[in-house]
C-alpha cells in the first residue's frame, strides 16, 4: 500500500477540492461521508480509564453524533410515545449545554429503525435536523445556542421502514434526499432561510436511505452523488440540481449505505434483509467529454447492505451487516481478503491512524488493521445496542449507543 504519509497527503489535497470545512464531523461520517479521520489520539485498546465521559440521552436512538468546535449534537426519541429531543453537549466533559424537544407522533416502523435515526448537520452557524411523520417530512435549523431559525415541511413521507435519511451542507445549501414509497425528489434549501431553492422530481421504487456526497472531477464542477434503486448511483448540479448523469443499472434493490469516492471510481451497495446484497462500482461521468459513467466491477459475495466502507488510496473495506470484513484492491476490485470479524452490524466504520473502528449491534467496539492482512487489534463492549456510526473530532471518538454517548480519547 501507499505510505501512510502518501495516503495523508491524497486525501488533504482531494479534501481541499471539494470545499469541504475546516471542522472534522459536521454530517454523517464525516469529511465528506468518508468515514476518515486523521486523529491520533484514539486508543486501539480500549478501558475504562479511556473514557472520558458516559452520558445516559433521554430516550433512544440510532443518530450519529456531529460536532462543530467544542460542541456535540445528537438526536433521540421517546420512541414509542413520540418525541424528537435535539441535544447539545460540551465536547470534553459530556455536560448538557441545552436541549430542544419537538413533537412527534409515533407511528409503526421498522424494528431495527428509529424515529431519531437521521444524523444532524452543523456548520458555523446553525444545526438541521430532518426527521417524519407519515404526514410530513420535517426539516428544521437550530442556531447554535438552541434557538429556532426555520422549519420546513417537505410534505408526506410513506415508506413502510419510516425514515433515517440524513442531511448534508454544501455551499449554503442543505440537501436532502426525499427518494420514498411515495412522491419522491431531492431537495435543496437555503440554510440562512428554509427557501426552497430546488426539487428534482424523482422516480418511485423503493425509499433510499442513502446520505449524498460531494463529486469534484479533475476538470469541471462538483456535483453531488445520490443512490437509489430507482436511479442507481447518479449525479446532481447543486447549484440547480439537475441531474448530470446516472447510471441507472447500479442496484436492483433498496440503497441504504452512502456513495463512496475513490478517486474517478464511486462505490455504492443495495440489497435487502433477505439477503442478495452486491457493490457496484462505477467510473464517473463526464457530460463535458462526453464520457457516459460506466462499470468497473461488482462484489456479490458478502456484499454490506446498511453500512457503508472505507476508501483510502487503491484499497477499500467494505463490512457487511454479517461481520464479514472484506478488503479489495483498487481499481479492478480484486479481492485481498475476505474474513469473518464476528457479530451483526448496522453502522459503519470509520479510519483512524491506519485502523478500523467498527460497532456490533450488540455494543461491542471492534478494532481491526487496515492493511493488506486481517488482523483484530481490540474488541470493548459497551453493553448496549448500537445501529449508528462513531464520529471523531478534536482528538476524540463519540459512540452514540442506543440510550447512551461515550467520548474516548488516549490520555
Amino acid at each position: 500500500m501507499r505510505s501512510r504519509v502518501a495516503v495523508f497527503a491524497l486525501l488533504m489535497a482531494w479534501s481541499g477540492r471539494s470545499g469541504l470545512p475546516a471542522q472534522e464531523w459536521t454530517r454523517f461520517r464525516g469529511p465528506n461521508g468518508s468515514g476518515i479521520s486523521q486523529a491520533k489520539s484514539i486508543p486501539t485498546e480500549w478501558k475504562e480509564s479511556d473514557f472520558l465521559w458516559h452520558v445516559d440521552l433521554p430516550g433512544t436512538g440510532h443518530s450519529s453524533a456531529v460536532l462543530w468546535g467544542e460542541r456535540v449534537f445528537v438526536t433521540s426519541t421517546a420512541d414509542e410515545s413520540g418525541g424528537i429531543h435535539v441535544l447539545c453537549m460540551n465536547a470534553p466533559d459530556g455536560k448538557q449545554i441545552w436541549r430542544r424537544d419537538f413533537p412527534h407522533r409515533a407511528f409503526p416502523r421498522h424494528q431495527f429503525n428509529s424515529f431519531a435515526s437521521a444524523t444532524p448537520a452543523v456548520d458555523a452557524e446553525r444545526l438541521y435536523v430532518a426527521w417524519n411523520e407519515p404526514e410530513h417530512y420535517t426539516l428544521v435549523a437550530l442556531d447554535h445556542q438552541g434557538k429556532s431559525v426555520w422549519e420546513k415541511d417537505l410534505g408526506p413521507f410513506k415508506s413502510q421502514h419510516g425514515c433515517g435519511t440524513s442531511p448534508i451542507v454544501y455551499e449554503g445549501k442543505v440537501i436532502l434526499g426525499n427518494e420514498q414509497d411515495g412522491v419522491s425528489s431531492i431537495v435543496a434549501v437555503d440554510a440562512a432561510t428554509g427557501r426552497l431553492l430546488w426539487n428534482t422530481p424523482r422516480n418511485t421504487a423503493v425509499v433510499a436511505y442513502s446520505t449524498p456526497c460531494v463529486y469534484q472531477p479533475k476538470i469541471g464542477g462538483a456535483c453531488l452523488i445520490f443512490n437509489s434503486q430507482a436511479h442507481g448511483i447518479y449525479a446532481v448540479e447543486p447549484a440547480s440540481g439537475r441531474v448530470s448523469w446516472a447510471y441507472a443499472d447500479a442496484f436492483d434493490k433498496r440503497s441504504v449505505s452512502s456513495p463512496l469516492l475513490a478517486g474517478d471510481l464511486i462505490l455504492g451497495s443495495c440489497g435487502s434483509g433477505g439477503g442478495g446484497n452486491f457493490v457496484t462500482a462505477i467510473h464517473a461521468g463526464d457530460p463535458a467529454r462526453g464520457i457516459k459513467p460506466s462499470l468497473a466491477f461488482q462484489m456479490k459475495k458478502s456484499a454490506p447492505y446498511v453500512p457503508t466502507g472505507i476508501a483510502l488510496g487503491d484499497r477499500v473495506w467494505f463490512w457487511s451487516d454479517a461481520g464479514i470484513l472484506t478488503c479489495l484492491r483498487l481499481p479492478d476490485g480484486d479481492v485481498v481478503y475476505q474474513e469473518r470479524v464476528g457479530g451483526n452490524f448496522f453502522g459503519s466504520p470509520v479510519w483512524a491512524e491506519g485502523r478500523l473502528f467498527a460497532v456490533s449491534t450488540s455494543g461491542e467496539v471492534v478494532v481491526v488493521e487496515a492493511s493488506d492482512h486481517f488482523k483484530v487489534l481490540s474488541r470493548y463492549a459497551l453493553n448496549d445496542t448500537c445501529h449508528a456510526t462513531p464520529a471523531i473530532s478534536g482528538g476524540r471518538m463519540f459512540v452514540r449507543t442506543e440510550k447512551r454517548l461515550h467520548c474516548v480519547a488516549r490520555r
